[in-house]
């Protein structure tokens, strides 16, 4: 398999901007020798999400696509429920919130007492009984094809990206077959994820045959909020956690680990993959697009 040589955004309905402006900086420091250097560093900010009347989370992001990180992670909370009609989100830049107004006026005020601090980056925090809503979840069986999984990680670690470009910082991509649709960064791995669930909210896109690849390891919550949307495969180029691959088993989701190059891990639903590719023929990935958590 011949991989592609330069970068490629044809296909993205999303895609990083790692020029844009407002989500990095320009730091001066030394290096190693003592010499003076100037990186770009990633910017976070606060964000603070309201539903309705009543505030919900402070959380840490990078600031782009304010609207569908409050729509996702809303909906990954259950907070939302699939029938709730959405009247509007509001952000204000100034006052660094975003208010989500529904037909009701639900309150959560037993569910926000019962936090569960997560191993999510930038302190991930979800509300409630973390396995609630997954009784009864089945995902659909779908084959997932190796041919597929070598063009996404092909493409997608060779798109132009915040991670590239400043690094400390992970990247979650919405893909349907061998084409990625929506590429969403941040600080946290879960609020890449919470935007692209806002995303698919919003724009009304199934999620059945569909694929998610992240940069970040394949835990409990990444699990769990994958299967909250609904999206049969997840697929990494880090590693898993226990509980990540026994709630993937449960609920049928199948989960792929530690990609790199020609080599992958497929610890839930193996029966699944449609091994269509000879992984002799796929090159060894360049040093230069290996990010944090790859394996050796």
């Amino acid at each position: 398999m011949q991989l592609a040589l330069s970068d490629d955004l044809s296909g993205y309905l999303i895609a990083p901007d790692p020029d844009a402006p407002r989500l990095t900086r320009a730091v001066e420091g030394e290096d190693h020798t003592g010499q003076p250097m100037r990186i770009s560093v990633v910017e976070e900010r606060p964000l603070t999400i309201f539903l309705n009347g009543q505030e919900i989370v402070t959380a840490m992001t990078i600031g782009d696509y304010p609207e569908y990180l409050a729509l996702g992670f809303l909906r990954n909370q259950g907070m939302l429920a699939n029938d709730e009609v959405v009247r509007g989100v509001d952000y204000d830049e100034d006052l660094e919130t975003v208010v989500v107004r529904t037909d009701g006026q639900t309150t959560y005020e037993e569910k926000l007492k019962k936090k569960t601090r997560t191993s999510g980056c930038a302190v991930g925090t979800v509300f409630g009984d973390m396995m609630e809503g997954l009784e009864g979840v089945r995902l659909p069986a779908v084959e997932v094809k190796t041919s597929d999984l070598y063009a996404l990680a092909a493409q997608i670690n060779r798109t132009p990206s915040l991670y590239l470009e400043a690094g400390a910082i992970h990247g979650t991509v919405l893909c349907q077959g061998a084409q990625p649709l929506v590429y969403m960064e941040d600080v946290g791995r879960h609020n890449a994820v919470d935007k692209i669930a806002g995303w698919m909210l919003s724009e009304g896109v199934s999620a059945g045959d569909k694929l998610l690849y992240t940069t970040g390891r394949l835990t409990s919550e990444m699990v769990i909020k994958t299967a909250m949307m609904g999206i049969p495969i997840l697929a990494s180029r880090s590693g898993f956690t226990a509980w990540g691959v026994e709630i993937a088993r449960q609920v049928g989701l199948t989960l792929i680990g530690r990609m790199r190059g020609k080599r992958f891990v497929c610890l839930s639903g193996e029966e699944r993959l449609l091994r269509d590719a000879d992984p002799e023929a796929v090159g060894e990935e360049d040093h230069k697009y290996r990010r944090k958590g790859a394996p050796t």
